[in-house]
C-alpha cells in the first residue's frame, strides 16, 4: 500500500512539469507572434468594419447578410451595428476592434488609428 502512495506522489510532479512547460511554450510563442497576429487582426477588423458599413448603410442590406462579403479566413471577425450612430464595429475578441461611421457625402469612414 505504501508503494502505491509513493508512485502517485511521484507522478504528480511529472504532470505539473509538463503543464508548466506547455504554458511556458505557449507564452513564448504568443510573445514572438504577438505583432503579426495583432497586425493581421487590426487589418481584418478595419476591412470588415468598412465593408460591413458600406453594405449596411449604402446597400441597405442586413448585417448578417454583409458577412457574406468577407474574404475567406475572416471567421473570427464579429460585427455589431449601431443604427442611431450609423456605424458598424468589427472586432476580434480580446485582440482588435475598429468602427466605421457612415457620413453623408463621404460614405463609410474608419475611425483614426491611435499609435
Amino acid at each position: 500500500m505504501a508503494t502505491a502512495k509513493n508512485s502517485a506522489q511521484r507522478s504528480r510532479p511529472v504532470w505539473l512539469k509538463i503543464v508548466v512547460a506547455l504554458a511556458f511554450v505557449g507564452l513564448v510563442t504568443g510573445w514572438f507572434f504577438r505583432e503579426p497576429i495583432y497586425g493581421r487582426a487590426e487589418t481584418g477588423v478595419s476591412y470588415g468594419a468598412h465593408v460591413a458599413c458600406s453594405c449596411r448603410y449604402l446597400a441597405g442590406r442586413g448585417l448578417s447578410d454583409c458577412k457574406k462579403d468577407f474574404e475567406p479566413g475572416m471567421k473570427l471577425v464579429f460585427l455589431s451595428d449601431d443604427a442611431d450612430d450609423k456605424s458598424v464595429t468589427a472586432y476580434v475578441p480580446l485582440i482588435a476592434s475598429q468602427t466605421a461611421h457612415y457620413r453623408e457625402g463621404y460614405g463609410c469612414v474608419l475611425e483614426p488609428w491611435s499609435d
